[in-house]
């Protein structure tokens, strides 16, 4: 058997919002010509890539290590003690694979692989795709080789511009061509508007209660689909279905993964602002309604909104103001002004240019030369 050595460990991990840019990373090294066998990630036992990773090909080990509770200071006693054992089994797992560099892009799973990186003395790159910084991030990225930011005037220390990872189908996704095959593959009548709501892997209790509210209101409409992604954990009690006989299509799921489809058949879509949400939207220029998570670290989510919103690139709407007549309003006007929604996708398509670029492939290469 030949054994193929390691270019990159990519590490990250516990929800979708990392796990997803960490993969797309792996996908852009496998596309520069990297083979996937050389592409290792490390992550969470507790998080979504359980269920992710093992279709992708990608070898990868999963560590025990779990997040940090700021309000529950006794539950942090566990909280230490996973995390030494996984620096201590990451440090012995970076000895084994020997990787050129390995690649940071978030979130509590990643800060074992990337310290025992730093004290192997092996050259990292910290991904950082947030307005503000993450606490792993900031923590890590003094010793990084480069930090590869989506937005200018980063506050990280050898802060390189590169846009922030998405996956290859979005990269490559024109909206317009591909239109007419990914509605017929969700089966979403040609002739109905389609608005497609998601917030993120977990869903949000406010954004499905409102679209609820919304979707009662346009119930007996005929010219309206509305594809609704709530979340697993609310799909028990979610609104139900509709279909479309007597009036609105409403489908209501707890996950997609045809997210490529889901993006070239919208007309419009209303999510969270997570940034991974906000590179996608703008990667594929998706107009949209985006509503910030009140409850994020530092509110940033609303920074992450703003960089669309603030170039006509999205409608900003905080939770506070979310109610079913915003939401409907917001809706209608834009359905009657076709003109303002062709224009906020043009601009959202020109905000995307920087995440199609494949500047950050190009980095992480470069740090793995030095």
């Amino acid at each position: 058997m030949t054994i193929v050595p390691v270019f990159a460990v990519v590490t990250g991990g516990g929800t979708a919002g990392h796990v997803l840019p960490a993969l797309a990373i792996a996908d852009s090294l496998v596309a520069a010509g990297h083979e996937r066998a050389s592409i290792h990630y490390v992550g969470t036992r507790r998080g979504v890539e359980v269920a992710l990773l093992p279709s992708t090909g990608y070898p990868y080990t999963l560590l025990g290590v779990v997040g940090l509770q700021r309000k529950k200071v006794r539950g942090n006693l566990l909280f230490f003690f996973k995390l030494w054992q996984s620096v201590r089994d990451a440090r012995r797992l970076l000895a084994q694979l020997k990787p050129a560099v390995v690649v940071n892009v978030g979130g509590y799973a990643s800060f074992p692989a990337t310290y025992a990186a730093r004290r192997a003395k092996v050259p990292y790159v910290v991904v950082s795709y947030d307005r503000r910084p993450g606490l792993v991030s900031k923590l890590l990225a003094r010793g990084a080789a480069a930090c590869a930011v989506a937005f200018e005037g980063s506050a990280l220390p050898h802060s390189v511009v590169t846009g922030a990872p998405v996956r290859g189908d979005l990269i490559n996704l024109q909206r317009d061509r591909d239109r007419a095959a990914a509605r017929e593959a969700l089966g979403v009548p040609s002739d109905r508007f389609l608005i497609a709501v998601f917030s993120g892997s977990l869903g949000a209790a406010a954004i499905n209660e409102t679209v609820a509210g919304a979707v009662e209101r346009w119930r007996d409409r005929r010219d309206l689909a509305v594809h609704h992604v709530v979340g697993e954990r609310f799909l028990p009690s979610a609104a139900p279905a509709r279909d479309g006989s007597e009036g609105i299509l409403y489908r209501v799921i707890g996950y997609e993964d045809r997210m490529a489809q889901l993006y070239a058949a919208a007309d419009l879509f209303v999510t969270r602002a997570g940034a991974g949400t906000i590179a996608e939207l703008a990667t594929v220029g998706a107009p949209a309604i985006v509503v910030p998570w009140p409850g994020a670290a530092e509110n940033h989510q609303v920074d992450n909104a703003k960089v669309l919103s603030d170039r006509g690139a999205a409608v900003l709407v905080e939770q506070r103001d979310l109610t079913v007549d915003r939401l409907v309003a917001e809706v209608e006007r834009l359905m009657t002004h076709p003109d303002e929604l062709l224009a906020i996708a043009g601009a959202a398509r020109t905000a995307g240019e920087v995440h199609r670029s494949g500047r950050l492939a190009a980095l992480v290469e470069e740090v793995a030369r030095r």
